[in-house]
């Protein structure tokens, strides 16, 4: 494994200095600068599905092809932290999983104490929401619908609480605590900005509480929309919520350029005096299918760049990523998202379709439909993101993760 990455360092130091592939319309001298990171850089990778998978079949494999616990070959990879996603209570009344890795806190004890195992801290993505939270739904869990916002503040207090009490007690290296996901103007059903506040404030006492060293982040999508994250920024500073960073989602495909992911960022960390992170990216080595599921990203997906889609295109998309991240005042650094989120089964949609029901292995399953009937209730299946995954559909680790390790220098 050793002489394996000296000769992955190698090639990817040749492909970073020495790359041919230049975007259309683009400065090929860009491509060969090199990246100097700043102190405390950090490389994230959520992977709040790998138990699911696992239960559905699923097995990875390190760069020579030996079996391997992920989060081992993550942690060999350069990876530092490990980002799960927690829902209230993913499940109906019968116990049946809502899917998406059926991801609450239990499943992200299991994942914390693998990756604490292998030196890796955990940031715990609260989404305050008993199934996906992001831009568009953002719906308070089950147990808290009704209540008024004083009632509500204090039952998130006391599960963020609890909830992290947990992973304390279990031993796991909690570094980061985010208080929503993609609060883009809403958070748990609430869409005033006063509420919204009051609620990330109670989560962040309770963090103060049980992890005082934990950094707490607030999570926010589309920056490429002007003017909306200073505005964001102005709400939290006028109701005066404690919190260290602040975090922007960016896919190519959706969020604009990199330059301008730049020039937002800075302006929060320059403006504001708080720390900014990439929460979320991916990007696609393939057009395949390989769960019998339509992807999110096809071939015609547009992106700022034409990065191809290849694992090389994978490679420079984050190449070119880090090195706008790295140059961002208080860039604390940049999490992948579910670069472990592969297919399962593959002979047929019929087997795939009993495993996302039993295990919770597919972005949704039909148990969801009682929770959020517009949505997943009519479109559950399967992955949709297995072709941004960082191991190829056998569960190889790919090319494009060493990255990680490059880029540091390892």
């Amino acid at each position: 494994m050793k002489r394996f990455f000296c000769i992955l360092l190698a090639l990817l130091t040749t492909f970073f200095t020495g790359c041919t592939f230049t975007p259309a319309g683009e400065d090929s001298s860009a491509l060969d600068e090199k990246i100097t990171l700043p102190e405390g850089f950090l490389f994230g990778m959520d992977a709040s599905c790998v138990p699911a998978l696992e239960k559905s079949g699923v097995k990875y494999y390190d760069f020579d092809g030996s079996e391997q616990d992920v989060f081992k070959i993550l942690s060999d990879s350069g990876i530092q932290y490990i980002r799960v996603r927690v829902w209230n209570h993913p499940f109906d009344e019968d116990g049946n999983g809502y899917g998406g890795g059926n991801c609450d806190i239990e499943n992200a004890l299991a994942i914390g104490r693998r990756a604490t195992r292998y030196g890796m801290k955990l940031l715990v993505d609260f989404h305050y929401s008993d199934f996906w939270a992001d831009p568009g739904k953002q719906m308070p869990p089950k147990a808290w619908q009704g209540m008024a916002i004083e009632e509500k503040s204090q039952a998130l207090y006391l599960y963020t609480k609890e909830s992290l009490q947990l992973l304390k007690d279990s031993g796991v290296d909690v570094g980061m605590v985010q208080l929503g996901n993609e609060t883009n103007g809403k958070l748990c059903g609430e869409t005033d900005w006063k509420n919204i506040c009051t609620l990330m404030a109670s989560g962040s006492k309770a963090v103060r509480e049980i992890f005082p060293e934990a950094q707490v982040a607030v999570h926010f999508a589309n920056p490429e929309k002007s003017g909306t994250y200073r505005y964001y920024a102005d709400q939290l500073s006028e109701h005066r919520v404690d919190y260290d960073i602040f975090a922007s989602s960016y896919y190519p495909y959706w969020h604009g350029t990199l330059e301008n992911l730049s020039k937002v960022l800075t302006e929060i960390s320059q403006g504001y005096g708080k720390k900014v992170m990439i929460a979320e990216t991916s990007y696609a080595y393939t057009l395949e299918n390989s769960d019998f599921w339509n992807n999110t990203i096809t071939s015609g997906s547009q992106v700022s760049k034409p990065y191809e889609y290849t694992v090389k295109g994978q490679m420079q998309f984050l190449r070119d990523l880090t090195a706008t991240a790295a140059k961002i005042p208080g860039c604390m650094g940049i999490f992948y998202w579910e670069g472990t989120w592969i297919c399962v089964g593959r002979s047929s949609l019929q087997e795939n379709q009993k495993l996302w029901q039993q295990y919770g292995s597919g972005w949704a399953s039909s148990y969801s439909a009682e929770y959020d009937p517009a949505d997943a209730g009519q479109w559950y299946g399967g992955c949709a993101v297995e072709n941004q995954a960082l191991f190829d559909k056998n569960g190889r680790a790919l090319e494009s993760l060493g990255v990680f390790s490059a880029l540091q220098g390892k």
